[in-house]
């Protein structure tokens, strides 16, 4: 195991971890070098878990125990372990950093979405989330409460954005996802009606349909439209879908937060299990 120290935060063995940018680590001229930055032990431990190739790992010398113990194979992968004091950590990191463990992976790569949404049941559909956090908190909603998978519309943030990551706890690398293709949203949306999706937008609009409405769980496939923050779904993607869809609010309340209104949507339509 070939563990060392780091006393400088201008180390350039651990560069990626604060001079390079979420886009400098996508390497978009270059894929296969592309990597992401992992924060928090149970991330790296998920993302471990899931396949996820570990270029390096850094952390704070008071818990390269409880790393090792956690993810033994680092131990004899041949993985870079870096050990730094909290100091050190924080400089480089940018922030307080409180236990520090960090790991640089290379980038997952998303699935098709010709090979992904034809075989799933229940999908998620973002449009123009522009919010990493957001999109995060999306992810671990939808790991947990049953969806077969994600699709983005190519405007949306980066999930493997290093804040995204670390508000899904890890779950981007357990939900299957992929990039809608383009022209968005003709071709996904038409594609989806094509294999028997009800297309559902979330949108407060006239006659949409109440999230409870029993005609929702009559459907065995469902995919599930959510749009950005500022406006929500598109006048075209919300003409492409089937129906539109609204959680009842109490009076004078008109919306939740996109992540809040999709943990409530999935619970609903996908967790309980009716549309199976």
């Amino acid at each position: 195991m070939a563990i060392s120290r780091i006393e400088r935060a201008s180390d350039e063995r651990v560069a990626h971890y604060d001079a390079f940018s979420d886009r400098k680590l996508r390497c978009l001229g270059d894929p296969p070098a592309a990597t992401m930055i992992l924060e928090s032990l149970n991330v790296i431990e998920a993302a471990v878990g899931q396949g996820v190739v570990l270029r390096s790992v850094l952390v704070d010398e008071r818990h390269l125990e409880t790393l090792l113990e956690r993810i033994p194979v680092l131990a004899t992968d041949g993985t870079p372990v870096y050990v730094a004091n909290r100091a050190t950590l924080s400089a480089i990191s940018g922030f307080r950093v409180s236990r520090g463990y960090f790991a640089e992976a290379q980038r997952s790569r998303p699935h098709d979405f010709w090979q992904l949404a034809p075989g799933a049941r229940r999908l998620v559909v973002l449009e123009a989330l522009t919010d990493v956090t957001n999109v995060g908190a999306l992810f671990r909603s939808a790991s947990a409460l049953g969806a077969d998978g994600v699709v983005l519309a190519p405007m949306c943030a980066d999930p493997l954005n290093r804040r995204s990551i670390r508000v899904s706890m890890g779950t981007v690398f357990q939900v299957p996802w992929c990039v809608a293709p383009t022209p968005w949203p003709a071709v996904a949306l038409d594609a989806l009606g094509q294999w028997g999706y009800l297309r559902a937008g979330m949108a407060l609009v006239d006659g949409a349909l109440k999230l409870d409405d029993p005609t929702l769980k009559r459907h065995e496939r469902l995919a599930l439209l959510f749009g950005g923050e500022g406006w929500g779904l598109s006048a075209k993607a919300l003409a492409a879908c089937d129906c539109p869809v609204a959680i009842p609010m109490a009076h004078g309340v008109d919306s939740l937060n996109v992540a809040a209104s999709s943990a409530v949507a999935l619970w609903e339509l996908f967790a309980r299990g009716d549309v199976r």
